[in-house]
């Protein structure tokens, strides 16, 4: 089928909302790109001018299609090198989604993206819609084809899986930067107990290669063992750079609504450090350094102004 410039208008225009939908079901931007393309196939090949509610469609259809998407991802998880992380999306990219609200913004966190992973396809379907689109659970019911009383169901328990998984927090921008500041002047000092000091006693600090660049298997536990990692993190020696190929340079950023470390070699970046950070200290570093998760970033990186680096490792 031909479409007319209306109903490809009506596409483009529901593309922002399915690309944030697709990547916080998939915690991959090229997956959910090739889902909203998939989608669009679908619309295209459709008879458009039978449907009575377009968005009902496409978001139907561009979650079954992520519903598929996250079986088989489970699957190759399985076989993954070392530990697993979501690809980072950069502060401004549109494919972050709403933020207007504390759900909305959590919802694409790092932590809770990981969270995610624990959940069943349906109840990470449930849980997204309702949690950052705010879809009534009949429309959610309708998408899925259960009952409105099962979704219901399926929200509460997904909910309550999160919320058991990490502590609510927010803390404000100015209050993030000082505390970030803090850990970049702890973890260059050469010592392990102004680090210490800055993390909760159950930190962890995970770290995703995908077995493309070396990155521990298990995660560092503990704010010991984690500051102990981080200030050999933070100390240029040889091994370092060689890995690094180069000089790198630390910026201080946002990801995925959380404060971040960027770290880029050449213009081109190497790491995107996200810091959990709560009313009792850092909790937790997700270092995100899989090439193939940050060609995005890159691209991203390229075409922003991001001023002066905190820090260089020579």
């Amino acid at each position: 089928m031909v479409l007319t410039g209306n109903q490809i208008d009506l596409f483009e225009a529901s593309m922002p909302r399915l690309k944030a939908i697709a990547y916080r079901l998939l915690g991959s931007s090229s997956d959910a790109e090739d889902a909203v393309q998939d989608t669009f196939l679908r619309w295209q090949s459709a008879d458009v001018d039978r449907i009575e509610v377009p968005e009902a469609w496409l978001t139907k259809v561009l979650t079954n299609l992520c519903l598929n998407q996250l079986t088989s991802a489970r699957a190759r998880r399985e076989t993954y090198v070392g530990q697993w992380l979501p690809e980072p999306l950069l502060a401004g990219d549109p494919m972050l989604g709403p933020a207007d609200t504390v759900e909305q913004r959590e919802s694409v966190s790092f932590a809770v993206l990981a969270l995610m992973e624990r959940l069943s396809p349906n109840e990470r379907v449930v849980y997204v819609l309702r949690e950052a689109f705010g879809y009534p659970h009949r429309r959610i019911a309708e998408i899925l084809d259960i009952t409105e009383a099962s979704g219901q169901q399926i929200f509460h328990r997904a909910k309550k899986h999160i919320a058991d998984g990490r502590t609510r927090t927010e803390i404000d921008e100015a209050a993030a930067r000082r505390i970030v500041d803090e850990f970049l002047t702890a973890a260059t000092s050469g010592r392990t107990e102004p680090l210490v000091r800055l993390l909760t006693a159950d930190a962890v600090a995970i770290g995703d290669g995908g077995g493309k660049v070396p990155a521990r298997t298990r995660p560092f536990e503990g704010a010991v063992a984690v500051a102990k990692f981080m200030r050999s993190l933070f100390t240029p020696n040889q091994a370092a750079r060689n890995l690094l190929g180069g000089t790198a340079e630390i910026h201080v950023s946002y990801a995925n609504g959380l404060p971040a470390l960027v770290v880029t070699v050449d213009g081109r970046v190497i790491g995107v450090m996200c810091l959990e950070i709560t009313a009792d200290g850092i909790a937790a570093f997700r270092n995100q350094a899989n090439p193939d998760k940050l060609e995005r970033a890159t691209r991203q990186w390229a075409a922003t102004d991001h001023g002066e680096p905190v820090l260089r490792i020579n």
